[in-house]
This record gives C-alpha cells, structure tokens and sequence, in this order.
C-alpha cells in the first residue's frame, strides 16, 4: 500500500470507528508502528484526526460544553465520592478556589459548616449552594454564561489576577496524555488558567469520563499540577499510563 493509500485509509478507518490503535493497524497494513505513527502525525496537522497516547480518534471526540441542566445528574455519586477524596486536602484556615462544574458543586455542600475556610468561585450555583453557609464566599463577578451558571470576561480574570489562595480544585472537561487539561473555549481556558496561577497548588476533579479526551483549547500540562482526584470506575490500564506521569489520590 503506498503512502498516500495509506493515509486515505487511516483517514476513513478513524473517521468510520472513532477510535484506532497504532499497533494494531500496524498489523492490519504489514508496516511499522513508526510508519503508522508517522502517518497520523500528518494527518492531524491536516486537521483528519486528533492523536492520543497509542492511536488517535476523530473530530468528532471532541468535548464541548455541557449545559448545567444536561451534566448535573451524570456520574453523580461518583463526583460526590471524588469530592469526598478532595475534602482530605483541604488544611484548617485555607483559601480555597472553586472552578465552576457540577463536581465541585459537590465538594462546596461538603464544605457548609467550615467558617475557618475562604472560598473564592466564578459559579453562581456554588454560590447559591453556600449563601447561609459558614465558610467566607467571594464571588469573582463578571459576564454570566447562560445555561452553564460561570462568570467570566475581563472584571472575572481582573479578581483572578489580584488574589492569593492555597488550593484550586480544577474542574475538567477533558483530559489526554499528551496535551494534557483542556477547556471548550478560549474564555473558560484562560479563567481556568488564572484560577492556577493564584493558587499555590492544584488538583484536578474528573470522573473516569474525562479521561482520553480532548476539548478545543489547552489549559495546561499534566505535570504542572499536582494530581488528579478521580473514581472507582477509572478502568488499571488508563490509570497505569497515566500514573507515569501524575499522581492519583
């Protein structure tokens, strides 16, 4: 099969099944992993397929965002186990910020009757969980995203830019091995990134889900924070790959 076959066929195979691994259609077409490896790095600079640690998948993986009303019920005792796991990391007298997600909508009902805590969120809907609750709550402000409950735009990362916390619990859209955290868009990206250069460290919440995706912007590498709080559900062989290069609570 020559070159340009080959590529067209990667290209209908991934397009056709959503997902491919190297080796395997190293096997299938006789050629090197290297070969193939090599292939779909072309490809995606073609914009045909997006590359994953061991394959690639298609466009169409991509993670958008999800309306509040659509995600609130999905993995729900899961999200409330991995808040559960973050509750542990949480020091007497902390400054806390709180990414917008249903997962750490989870952690802040765990966290009502905490009045040594500062919280600092961009979520109306954590903001509402805590109103006669005892931890100090600082809203960041900003434009409201219909639909999703966050606050962002220019007064949200002005509030971001000023303040100094101890922990930021990370909400994830997706998350890969090779391009690491990513976000929908640019906005909730740079808000997300904002939210990790004030805090002093980070913790990543995603349930099995979250993992092997991408979303359309990057917000930072794996190995610029320092874990990942996740669920039972998270299959040996993901968790093994990704154990090499972040630490799991």
């Amino acid at each position: 099969m020559m070159q340009l076959e080959r590529r067209t066929w990667l290209e209908m195979e991934v397009r056709n099944k959503k997902r491919i691994d190297v080796e395997n259609v190293s096997k299938k077409l006789n050629v090197s992993s290297m070969t193939i490896r090599r292939d779909l790095i072309e490809l995606e600079n073609e914009g045909k397929l997006i590359r994953t640690h061991g394959g690639a998948v298609s466009l169409d993986t991509l993670t958008g965002e999800v309306p509040y009303s659509s995600k609130k019920t999905k993995n729900n005792e899961k999200k409330k186990a991995i808040a559960l796991k973050a509750l542990s990391l949480i020091e007497k007298n902390s400054t806390i910020i709180m990414d917008s997600g249903t997962t750490t909508l989870e952690l802040a009902k765990l966290l009502k009757s905490r009045e040594d805590l500062t919280i600092v969120t961009n979520d109306i809907k954590i903001g509402n969980e805590l109103i006669d609750s005892s931890p100090r709550v600082i809203m960041t402000g900003g434009e409201l995203q219909p639909g999703i409950g966050a606050l962002y735009g220019a007064i949200t990362q002005s509030m971001l830019a000023s303040i100094n916390a101890d922990i930021f619990f990370l909400g994830a859209h997706a998350l890969d091995l090779r391009t690491g955290v990513s976000a929908p868009t640019f906005e909730k990206a740079l808000i997300k990134q904002l939210m990790k250069s004030s805090a002093e460290r980070t913790w990543l919440l995603a349930d099995y889900s979250k993992f092997n995706a991408r979303s359309f912007v990057n917000v930072c590498n794996l190995s610029e924070i320092q874990g990942v709080i996740t669920d039972e559900d998270l299959d040996s062989q993901t968790k093994e790959e990704y154990e090499k290069v972040i630490h799991f609570l």
